[in-house]
C-alpha cells in the first residue's frame, strides 16, 4: 500500500494540500484504528495539520444526539479529533438533499446587519463628538476618537471586501482577519464607552448642546460595542466547525491580552511607577514578553504567516503558553511581596 500512497503523491506534485479521514459513523473498529495507524507510519503527526475527519452515515446518530457527543465515546476518536484540531464535517444522506442554505444565509444576514450597525453607530458617534462636543485635543478626547473612527474604517473595510468578494485577494487570512478586527473594535468602543462619560460628562457647569452631544456620543459608543460583540458571538467557532485559530476561544483571549496589556501600560507609565523596585521592573519585562509573544501570534495567524515558523505552530503556542504560566506565576510572587 506504501508504494501506492507515495505514487499518488508524486502525481499531486508539488503536494497534496489536505487529508481526508472518512470514518462511518458507528463503533469505531479494528479497521478504523489500523488506518490511522498506517497514517502515523507513513507520514509524520504534522499531516495532522492539514487533515479533517469526514464522518459518513450522520443520520445514524440517535436522535438528539451530536457528533462530538459520539466522538467522546471512543478514546482513540476523540484522539484523533484532538490531533486534527477538532475539524470534522458530517455528511447526512437522510438530509442531503433537503435545503440547508437558509439557516446559513440567514446568519449571514444578520452577519450583514449587526455590520452595518456598527458602522453607523461608530460614524455617529465620533461625528457627534467632533462636530458639538466642543473637545479639546489631546488626551483622552483623542483616543475616544480614535477608537471609534479605527473601528469604523475598519468594519468599511470588511464589508467591502465582502460585498466585492475581494476575500482571495486579500493579503491576510480571512477566516481570521474579521472576527479580530470584531474583537478589538467590541474592547475599543467598550473602552470609549466608559473613558468618555468619566472624563466628559462628570462637569455638572456643562450644559445645553454641548452636553447633549456628548451623551449621543457616550450613547452610540454603548450601541457600537453592543454590535460587536454581536459580531463576535455570531462570527466565533462552534465544536467541530473548521475556522481560523482567531475564531477560536484561545484566539479571542490572545486579543483581550494584548488589549489589556496596552492598558497596564498607560498606566504605570503616567507617571512611571514601576522603576523604582527591581520586583517592579520584572513584573513590567514579564507583560512586555508577554505582550510581544501574543501579539506575534495574532500577527502570524491573519497574515497566514504561522507555516514561516521554525517549529509547528501548535508546538509553539504550548510553548508560550507554559512559558507565561511560568513569568506571570513569578511576577505575582515578587509582586505581592
Amino acid at each position: 500500500m506504501k508504494p501506492e500512497i507515495v505514487r499518488c503523491i508524486t502525481e499531486c506534485a508539488p503536494g497534496p494540500h489536505a487529508f481526508l479521514i472518512v470514518i462511518k459513523v458507528e463503533k469505531f473498529k479494528e479497521q478504523e484504528e489500523a488506518v490511522i495507524t498506517k497514517i502515523n507510519e507513513y507520514f509524520s503527526e504534522e499531516v495532522y495539520k492539514y487533515a479533517i475527519v469526514v464522518f459518513t452515515h450522520g443520520d445514524q446518530l440517535p436522535e438528539e444526539e451530536k457528533i462530538e457527543d459520539f466522538v467522546r465515546q471512543n478514546k482513540s476518536m476523540s484522539e484523533l479529533m484532538k490531533k486534527c484540531g477538532g475539524r470534522c464535517h458530517v455528511v447526512d444522506s437522510k438530509y442531503w438533499k433537503q435545503n440547508q442554505w437558509d439557516e446559513y444565509r440567514s446568519n449571514q444576514f444578520q452577519l450583514l446587519w449587526v455590520r452595518v450597525a456598527a458602522l453607523l453607530f461608530t460614524c455617529v458617534a465620533f461625528s457627534v463628538a467632533a462636530h458639538g462636543a466642543q473637545l479639546h485635543h489631546g488626551g483622552m478626547a483623542d483616543w475616544c476618537i480614535f477608537c471609534w473612527a479605527f473601528s469604523f474604517a475598519c468594519t468599511l473595510l470588511v464589508l467591502l471586501v465582502e460585498q466585492f468578494g475581494l476575500q482571495a485577494r486579500a493579503p491576510v487570512s480571512w477566516s481570521n482577519f474579521p472576527i479580530t478586527i470584531a474583537c478589538y473594535a467590541s474592547l475599543l468602543c467598550l473602552s470609549a464607552s466608559i473613558i468618555f462619560p468619566v472624563f466628559f460628562l462628570k462637569d455638572q457647569r456643562l450644559y445645553g448642546d454641548t452636553r447633549d452631544y456628548r451623551i449621543a456620543s457616550t450613547v452610540f459608543s454603548c450601541l457600537a460595542a453592543v454590535a460587536y460583540m454581536g459580531e463576535v458571538s455570531l462570527t466565533k467557532a462552534r465544536p467541530g466547525e473548521v475556522a481560523g485559530y482567531m475564531a477560536t476561544a484561545p484566539g479571542l483571549m490572545k486579543v483581550c491580552q494584548t488589549f489589556v496589556a496596552c492598558i497596564i501600560f498607560i498606566l504605570v507609565s503616567d507617571p512611571v511607577s514601576y522603576d523604582h523596585h527591581a520586583a517592579l521592573k520584572w513584573c513590567m519585562a514579564v507583560y512586555c514578553i508577554c505582550f510581544i509573544l501574543s501579539m506575534a501570534v495574532v500577527v502570524l495567524c491573519v497574515g497566514e504567516c504561522t507555516g514561516c515558523l521554525p517549529i509547528p505552530f501548535s508546538k509553539f503556542l504550548s510553548g508560550y503558553g507554559l512559558l507565561a504560566v511560568i513569568m506571570y506565576l513569578t511576577a505575582t510572587i515578587l509582586f505581592s511581596l
